[in-house]
């Protein structure tokens, strides 16, 4: 569903946003340089894009897809390398080896991080001298505020979250003020209290809202029956399709109250986030007259962590250390001339570029982005944005003049590059298209004449989980005793040894099975190389080793079944002559497993389950799979912690951060696995406090061994992703090496030339 695709995409920009370092990190192999000489040739490349929401600015930019059109155009203060690590050091060049090769990365500034002994902590930025916008005027330093404010504000209601850092004075200067929008919705339709709008004001934004969310929730229902997913007049089984619970004949209104429950006053969001093709101006116009500040306390004019300390140089000060600082920090230098209201940046005169409480400069130029990247935007028109070279980009002009995102179907980003349309693209990536494009090169390759493929791993993993409130011995208040883990990892152990067989016959060598609970690109996964690195669920109640060299299928499944009835009678299970014959109080010996792949198991895990069933059948254990059509089933029964088993996958940031998935205060919430254990909540505080990445690696292994002995999570696969180019029409040699999650192939468009 479409849906599920736009979360996709929000995931994506999450990590964008968090980066914060739209092509500062441009840099060459083996010590290379920037774009530097003439263009090549005035042909366009053309790249195969989803279609775009048209927010092209470096502060409300949402999907990956407009993120990279505002990247195209922004420079990022700092540099991040193919690992996503940040670089302090790059303003002159920074080098650093990535799969036996050296790269050096550029960007505009350098940092330096001092932890003083009374736990704040200093990032003193010096800015590169020389360095214009596209249009010609000087990227300083006053730019740079200029952009965090605007990020600090406190109607800024982007998807950056550089306002909640502990920087000093922060949340003085956000104090005292909300938005219009915010204020109405909270007050109510019911409202009585006119001190700070009149009541006309109040009538016309819940009119609005009303209508936005009435014909947001229309648009969704007409597009699943233009679509073949629902009979006319189901809204109901619609909004299941779109991922919100209406009653069996609901009506729109209905469904417009769910999505108004599910977004709240953030109705830009609700819109961008759930349409069907209209955009927020379609929906609500008027909006932003909505989003405008309001005082009503006490507040300061200034950040006092936000100090400008000379020409080209500024200080930030945070109140503590943050493991995720850095990323933030490397904001967009957006220009405050053009997205400004015009009045200079004065920082002693607490003056950053625009009105506290009022962005309506900065959202004005929403569509049409301008900065130091190394592309001018030039329009968007029927479907294509079109770009121009900036020829004073700081690494030199870029080697193609003229590039051009044109927005197509999945299918038209295959199809293009052979039929010449497209030059790059980046469509989703499964057995049967490699096997179209190894047809399409004619040597059985991924790699030939016609089409060249970049296989990325991709930012997020699958799993198999196991929810603790469900399946324990004793209840949900014994779920974290040593009999509930056994039982657990008596479960896990039968899933874990189908991982490979199943991965295999699904994705072929587009995916690996991996064993600890984090994706294989960040970089605190541990490694087969570690001394202490084992396969998941490989060892039985008393520790033996399951798998032996050389091992039959007869004698593997044997000794699966004998390791999983050591764990069974170690969380009180009754076993005689190689079966569970009884469960204890509290337990049971059937269970079901969630699985949405669309009635016809169409998942990676789908054989897993399926085998795994057969296996606890032969001791005595009953596994029933749910195969589900509609995979909204899947996330209210999360929600309601009824489902004891489940097949789904995770996305990724860069930072491995795992608070919101693991803690325990989040067992009612997004922790769908409902573990809670005070020593794992622990760790993670204790790996957000500290910015030594050696140190909180050491940390997260042993979160990561903890969220394995509670039994609730089976890692399963790290699939791949592809980005494919025309062999035909590409220079390929000058394309981006060794792309990465992190350093796609846009981080060096400057250099790309045509053929």
């Amino acid at each position: 569903m479409k849906k599920f695709a736009k979360l996709l995409v929000a995931l994506l920009a999450i990590l964008l946003v968090l980066t914060g370092c739209n092509n500062g990190g441009n840099g060459g192999g083996e010590g290379g340089n920037g774009g530097g000489g003439e263009a090549t040739t005035d042909k366009p490349l053309v790249a195969g894009y989803s279609n775009f929401s048209e927010k092209f600015s470096p502060f409300f930019a949402d999907s990956a897809y407009d993120q990279d059109v505002q990247s195209m155009t922004q420079l990022g203060l700092l540099a991040s390398d193919r690992t996503g690590a940040v670089l302090l050091n790059a303003m002159d060049g920074e080098t650093v080896a990535y799969n036996g090769t050296d790269y050096t990365y550029y960007a505009p500034a350098n940092c330096v991080v001092t932890e003083n002994a009374d736990g704040t902590v200093f990032y003193d930025f010096t800015l590169k001298d020389g360095i214009t916008f596209s249009d010609g005027t000087p990227l300083t330093i006053d730019d740079v505020i200029f952009s965090m404010y605007v990020l600090s504000d406190p109607t800024y209601d982007g998807s950056s979250t550089f306002w909640n850092l502990p920087i000093d004075g922060m949340a003085e200067y956000r104090s005292g003020m909300s938005s219009l929008r915010d204020l109405l919705f909270n007050a109510g339709r019911e409202n009585t209290d006119f001190t700070y709008w009149d009541e006309a004001t109040q009538k016309g934004f819940w009119e609005k809202y009303d209508s936005a969310t009435v014909a947001l929730a229309q648009e969704i229902v007409d597009y699943c029956v233009a679509n073949g997913y629902n009979e006319e007049g189901d809204i109901a089984g619609a909004a299941a399709n779109w991922g919100f619970a209406v009653a069996e004949g609901g009506t729109i209104e209905d469904f417009a109250k769910a999505l108004e429950e599910a977004y709240g006053a953030d109705v830009a969001t609700m819109i961008n986030t759930e349409n069907a093709g209209s955009t927020v101006d379609d929906l609500f116009p008027g909006l932003d007259e909505y989003s405008v500040g309001i005082t009503t306390g006490e507040s300061v004019d200034y950040i006092r962590g936000i100090q400008k300390t000379g020409a080209n140089t500024l200080r930030v000060v945070l109140n503590k250390v943050s493991a995720v600082a850095l990323y933030q920090l490397g904001v967009t230098i957006a220009p405050a001339h053009y997205y400004g209201d015009g009045s200079a940046v004065d920082v002693d005169a607490h003056k950053f570029g625009f009105t506290k409480g009022d962005l309506s400069c900065v959202r004005a130029k929403t569509t049409k982005p301008l900065g130091a990247g190394p592309y001018k935007f030039v329009e968007y028109k029927d479907g294509v944005v079109y770009f121009e070279a900036n020829d004073s980009y700081y690494l030199g002009a870029p080697k193609t003049k003229y590039i051009q995102f044109k927005e197509g179907s999945d299918a038209d980003k295959l199809d293009g590059i052979v039929a010449g349309t497209t030059d790059v693209s980046d469509p989703s990536f499964n057995v049967n298209k490699a096997a179209q494009i190894r047809e399409y090169n004619g040597n059985g390759e991924l790699d030939g004449p016609v089409i060249t493929t970049s296989m990325v791993d991709n930012l997020g993993y699958g799993y198999v989980g196991i929810c603790a409130d469900a399946v324990n011995v004793g209840g949900a208040a014994n779920k974290g005793t040593e009999e509930s883990k056994a039982l657990r990892k008596a479960l896990a152990t039968v899933l874990a040894s189908y991982r490979d067989l199943s991965v295999s016959s699904y994705y072929g060598e587009l995916a690996s099975v991996i064993n600890y609970p984090i994706s294989n690109t960040s970089w605190a996964a541990p490694q087969s190389t570690d001394a202490d690195y084992a396969i998941a669920y490989s060892k039985d109640a008393n520790g033996a080793e399951i798998y032996a060299d050389g091992q039959s299928a007869e004698d593997r499944e044997a000794a699966v079944m004998a390791a999983a009835l050591s764990w069974f009678e170690k969380a009180g299970y009754t076993v005689a002559d190689g079966k569970v014959t009884a469960a204890p109080a509290g337990a049971k010996t059937e269970f079901t497993a969630w699985i949405p792949a669309d009635g016809t198991g169409d998942h990676p895990a789908f054989m897993m389950l399926q085998e795994a069933a057969k296996t606890f059948e032969k001791i005595g254990i009953t596994l029933n799979i749910k195969d589900l059509t509609n995979s909204s089933e899947l996330w209210d029964a999360l929600d309601a912690k009824t489902a004891d088993i489940w097949a789904a996958a995770w996305g990724s940031t860069v930072d491995p951060d795992m608070t919101q998935v693991y803690n325990g205060a989040n067992a009612s919430g997004s922790n769908h696995y409902g573990i809670a254990d005070d020593t794992l909540d622990s760790l993670m505080a204790q790996a957000l406090e500290s910015s030594d990445q050696a140190y909180r690696k050491i940390l997260y292994k042993q979160c990561l061994d903890i969220i394995l002995d509670w039994g609730v999570e089976i890692p399963t696969y790290q699939r791949k992703n592809a980005v494919i180019f025309s062999t035909e029409r590409v220079n390929i040699d000058t394309v981006t090496k060794d792309i990465t999650p992190f350093y796609g192939w846009l981080a060096e468009v400057d250099k790309i030339e045509l053929k």
